[in-house]
């Protein structure tokens, strides 16, 4: 009685399909006992020698197992469910914008192996740390680029990380303010609520627009937090085709950490400013922010009944079916 009780199609409208398939089946048994009209006009004992599966077969016919296949087809499309699982009806409304600077300077090699794969795997403890949060991610370098928008597929953003590289961008820059902007406009589009941004930078070239930026989504209570790549002492900046960049004395030109700079953006933002060694600590804090937010919540502790779908038993019994109406001569 329990399982009379619980068992329905998730997908009924496919039943709809059986009269016209058991239709199908007798139209076409009843062709096939009259030999395809030529009955009619050959004569019926020229008729059976002519047949090439012999008159000896003639009464087993493939039409009731055609029936049954295609019975057992529309059933496990139609998804029969007798069988419930819990599953959570609330999952955490925090987002993480995460935004990748792709500078020449990124290239710069002060952190081994050098910054910009340094910053790759920031970014995988990142993800490895979002857990029920919504992860969106852009890449920048003289205009934003969206990677990926807001979304709960953490594994496929990990899979986009590899390619990753200055030298992949169209044309070199190192703009903050319009990838700041854009990451704005991607949480607005993606619904987000409680959003943390995380800037992977070893530096910017409009800090006025970049801090202007930043104060104007704080207001909108999103929160940018800052990720120094790099050192305060610098490293030579290669460039296309080989070498280094030199300034107008002809000396190397060395990309050095402005560290105060970068602590000015998270200040205007709202949010922390840590190097790669602290990345942990300010891990944490976002995954704190996103369990009070969670806790918050009225509905934390509500599930729902899930259904599962059995259509998946009957392939077998499909598949066995099947395989008996490849005998030779039936069709």
């Amino acid at each position: 009685m329990d399982l009379i009780q619980h068992f329905q199609f998730l997908r009924p409208f496919w039943l709809l399909a059986l009269p016209i398939l058991w239709g199908l089946s007798f139209w076409l048994a009843r062709r096939r006992a009259n030999e395809g009209g030529w009955a009619q006009l050959i004569d019926p004992d020229l008729l059976s020698s002519l047949r090439l599966d012999g008159g000896d077969n003639h009464h087993w016919t493939p039409w009731p197992l055609l029936s049954l296949v295609w019975t057992l087809a529309v059933l496990a499309l139609a998804g029969p469910s007798w069988q419930q699982a819990p599953s959570i009806a609330y999952r955490g409304n925090s987002t993480w914008m995460l935004v990748l600077d792709l500078s020449p300077s990124m290239l710069s090699a002060d952190l081994t192996p050098d910054r910009v794969t340094r910053a790759r795997y920031a970014l995988d403890d990142l993800l490895n740390a979002a857990k029920d949060a919504r992860v969106g991610l852009l890449a920048f370098g003289e205009e934003p680029y969206t990677v990926t928008p807001m979304t709960d597929d953490v594994a496929t953003i990990r899979t986009l990380l590899p390619p990753l590289n200055p030298e992949i961008m169209p044309s070199a820059g190192d703009n903050l303010a319009p990838a700041l902007e854009h990451a704005g406009m991607l949480i607005k589009q993606g619904g987000g609520r409680n959003t943390q941004i995380v800037v992977l930078t070893d530096g910017f070239a409009d800090p006025s627009a970049a801090f202007a930026a930043a104060k104007k989504l704080r207001a909108q209570n999103f929160t940018v937090n800052v990720v120094g790549i790099g050192t305060r002492n610098g490293a030579p900046v290669s460039q296309a085709g080989g070498g280094f960049v030199q300034n107008a004395q002809g000396k190397l030109h060395l990309a050095r950490l402005d560290v105060d700079q970068l602590q000015q953006l998270a200040a205007t933002g709202g949010g922390r400013y840590v190097d790669l060694a602290q990345l942990p600590s300010l891990i944490a804090d976002l995954q704190t922010h996103a369990s009070r937010t969670t806790q918050a919540s009225e509905n934390k502790n509500i599930q729902v009944a899930h259904k599962l779908d059995g259509g998946i038993w009957l392939l077998p019994l499909l598949l066995l079916a099947t395989a008996f109406l490849a005998r030779r001569g039936w069709l």
